[in-house]
């Protein structure tokens, strides 16, 4: 999996919208302010005002209003002829956030949460605990977003509306910005041409990064089914629910490259698969140094001691550890403590998921300008401790991604 980040761009300050009719929705135009700050804050404050806000996503535009006000969301309701049978989503300001409204997260949701957002992708996830804060929600809100016990949850990847939503309170209802049947708005003259007379306010950020809908996916403990076809495709959402664990070293080039080559044949030999076949079986196995540079090769000596147990790594590049592989990491297993204080120290989130890889603690020394041998009984080292490891690993396989075939009212949620 590549190491790339989507970013969204948002700037900008109030501006009113041009039009001829007196009715129609104010407008701010992020890209031609002075201060984003006065921006958002109107936002903000037109939410807590109850008022119906059009706003920019990375996919397509939004209706938004806040889910603590009864009479903004009815409205809303009325604007998309909603029923219960139709819920909608609700964007949060963060990954973490998702645990405030579904507590029993499963491992598989968890970890999607981590790596789809901020991005496009809503998680529709079972919501029935007694602690979340859905039940804090007035009774006629939960109605339409989470009428049988399921919710649809997204973090936009905008900047603007990440703004908004970290200033606002509680969560936002979130829907798309036409009307039922007509297309997507992926620009404000879409927005005002559909629901500009009807709304409130109108954040301007230009065109949709995307220009279409996001991806909707129920999660269940082990089994993902694809609502709606969005921006994410079958294979990257494949990808996405894959359990991987990154090894991580100094340098990449000689320790964890061997344990990341060692482990993923012992996987293979415990799934009674080829190394090949480890992506299929929903494994990834990766590597990477806190101090590595990219694109460099696995040291002779390394390569020489992991071809004496019949494994080439002669196409190892080497790679730095970035914020988005410790994000994306179900379990890090450093070489000694200082990388693991290292990893925690920059990334405390992490904690939980980082260990040192020799369970008493015990370092895995660097090898690097010792003699061949050396090289040998740091491989043993780290070898006999993989074992350990292979017991605390969830080989649970994720069944086929499912298509609902159902009518519209089931593939909901949505966000958009």
């Amino acid at each position: 999996m590549t190491d790339r980040a989507l970013a969204a761009v948002a700037q900008g300050l109030p501006e009113r919208a041009k039009t001829s009719n007196p009715m129609a929705a104010a407008s701010i135009n992020l890209r031609t302010a002075d201060d984003p700050r006065d921006a958002i804050h109107r936002t903000v404050q037109a939410l807590a005002e109850g008022k119906l806000v059009a706003v920019p996503t990375e996919t397509v535009y939004g209706l938004a209003c806040s889910a603590l006000n009864e009479q903004a969301v009815a409205r809303l309701s009325n604007l998309k002829q909603r029923s219960a049978s139709h819920p909608f989503a609700l964007a949060i300001k963060s990954a973490d956030d998702a645990q405030d409204y579904v507590p029993n997260l499963s491992p598989l949701a968890a970890r999607l949460t981590r790596r789809c957002w901020p991005g496009p992708v809503t998680l529709v996830l079972d919501s029935k605990h007694p602690d979340s804060l859905l039940g804090q929600l007035p009774r006629s809100v939960r109605e339409v977003v989470v009428p049988n016990g399921s919710v649809g949850l997204r973090v936009p990847a905008h900047d603007a509306l990440l703004s908004v939503l970290r200033l606002t309170a509680g969560p936002l209802v979130l829907t798309s910005a036409n009307r039922p049947g007509d297309p997507d708005a992926v620009n404000v003259s879409d927005v005002v041409a559909q629901v500009g007379d009807d709304i409130d306010l109108i954040l301007d950020d230009g065109n949709c990064k995307f220009g279409q809908a996001s991806s909707v996916v129920r999660v269940g403990t082990s089994k993902l089914e694809l609502l709606r076809a969005g921006v994410i495709n079958n294979q990257v959402l494949k990808r996405l629910a894959s359990h991987l664990i990154v090894f991580v070293c100094t340098g990449n080039t000689c320790r964890s490259p061997m344990a990341e080559a060692l482990m993923r044949h012992r996987i293979a030999d415990h799934l009674k698969c080829s190394v090949d076949e480890l992506e299929d079986r929903n494994m990834m196995v990766m590597s990477a140094g806190i101090a590595a540079m990219s694109g460099g090769r696995a040291s002779p000596e390394s390569v020489q001691v992991m071809q004496e147990r019949g494994i080439d790594i002669n196409h190892h590049e080497s790679q730095p550890l970035s914020e988005r592989l410790v994000r994306f990491a179900d379990l890090i297993l450093t070489m000694t403590r200082g990388h693991r204080e290292a990893i925690v120290a920059q990334w405390p989130e992490a904690a939980a998921r980082t260990k040192v890889v020799c369970r008493d603690k015990a370092d895995v020394s660097d090898p690097i300008g010792g003699p061949i041998d050396r090289y040998r009984r740091c491989a043993d080292q780290i070898d006999a401790q993989l074992a350990t490891w292979i017991d605390e690993i969830d080989f649970t396989p994720i069944a086929d991604i499912g298509h609902s075939e159902g009518p519209e009212s089931h593939r909901t949620n949505s966000g958009e």
